[in-house]
């Protein structure tokens, strides 16, 4: 046992160095912008970041509308104020507004833990069950914090992702967050669900429950970009903190025809705009400008289509019809 005591006050030192590589889970801003292998997420690059918040376009009524949380709905309140204190309010709710909005972080997956601190044959069959050591010491997070496993052959290791997070959530539970995978994330439960268009709801509890480089995450996460891409109503995410990375996602997978098409339908071509200067920052050779000149928003879209799309056919239709619309307003308003 003493063997045991003298590797646990050593060990934390090497789960440090391990565990250095990957990013601690606080805030989607202040995450690193290197992902688990050290290379550059451009998730977190200052021109995306810009550019997706643009594409989200905030709208006040989408972002404070109520929702079906479980919870008692609160009596309007109605106030008289001045137009001092009404500019104050307004520029409240812009700032809740924005924290509403953040988006949550796109991230490769994370390596899984295989570190081995030390091999004790002599306690091989001398246990029938793990030992979990946890260090619960106050100004640790759920990613540095030290957790290490006695196994039944005598092996002392560093946890592995899922046991850190099972001891993580029993002793710093976190809200809404379960011990235990919820059942609607199994593929069966999570296709009607998406059947039912409860996207917004499923990436909500998706941030509560995983960490935003799990395997799980990533996979359910994907699932959702993929099944809206195919729908095409975009406009249920658009306005929450979710519609950035399904953009992000869409124009990393080379796979923005379907959006652009809906952006051209819904007179929307600034932000078709802004949807090809970030793929444009993601594929750094695809043959597009990274700028657009004022007043030639369609040739920019055009160049796309003629260079990039998967999809002609679909987007060349869809450019047609909105060019048609922008020479003659009046007439295709009365189709």
């Amino acid at each position: 046992m003493l063997g045991l005591r003298r590797t646990l006050l050593s060990f934390r030192t090497v789960e440090a160095s391990v565990l250095q590589s990957f990013p601690c889970r606080q805030s989607a801003c202040s995450f690193s912008s290197a992902d688990g292998d050290q290379n550059p997420n451009l998730f977190f690059d200052d021109g995306v970041q810009s550019l997706l918040k643009k594409l989200t376009r905030k709208d006040m009524n989408k972002v404070f509308r109520k929702r079906k949380e479980g919870k008692g709905v609160k009596d309007t309140v109605y106030k008289f104020m001045t137009t001092a204190q009404l500019e104050e309010a307004v520029r409240d709710a812009e700032r809740k507004a924005d924290e509403l909005l953040q988006m949550p972080p796109v991230m490769s997956e994370r390596k899984e833990i295989d570190h081995v601190l030390v091999k004790d044959e002599k306690l091989v069959g001398l246990f029938k069950s793990k030992f979990i050591f946890t260090d619960i010491s106050l100004g640790k997070t759920d990613r540095n914090r030290a957790i290490a496993v006695r196994d039944e052959q005598g092996t002392l290791r560093l946890a592995n992702w899922e046991e850190r997070t099972r001891m993580n959530q029993i002793y710093f539970p976190r809200p809404a967050r379960e011990l235990w995978v919820p059942v609607m994330f199994q593929d069966e439960n999570l296709s009607k669900l998406l059947e039912k268009n409860e996207w917004e709801f499923i990436l909500d509890r998706a941030c509560a429950q995983f960490e935003p480089d799990d395997p799980e995450y990533i996979r359910v996460t994907r699932k959702v970009y993929e099944f809206v891409n195919s729908s095409g109503n975009f406009n249920n995410l658009r306005s929450t903190r979710h519609y950035g990375p399904l953009v992000f996602h869409l124009a990393q997978s080379n796979n923005l025809d379907t959006l652009l098409a809906e952006n051209l339908e819904t007179d929307r071509l600034e932000d078709a705009c802004w949807a090809i200067q970030l793929y444009k920052i993601l594929h750094p050779d695809a043959n597009v400008d990274s700028s657009i000149k004022q007043g030639s928003e369609l040739d920019y879209v055009k160049a796309f289509i003629d260079n990039c799309s998967n999809e002609k056919a679909k987007l060349e239709l869809a450019y047609k019809n909105f060019k048609h619309y922008m020479s003659n307003p009046r007439s295709a308003a009365a189709v």
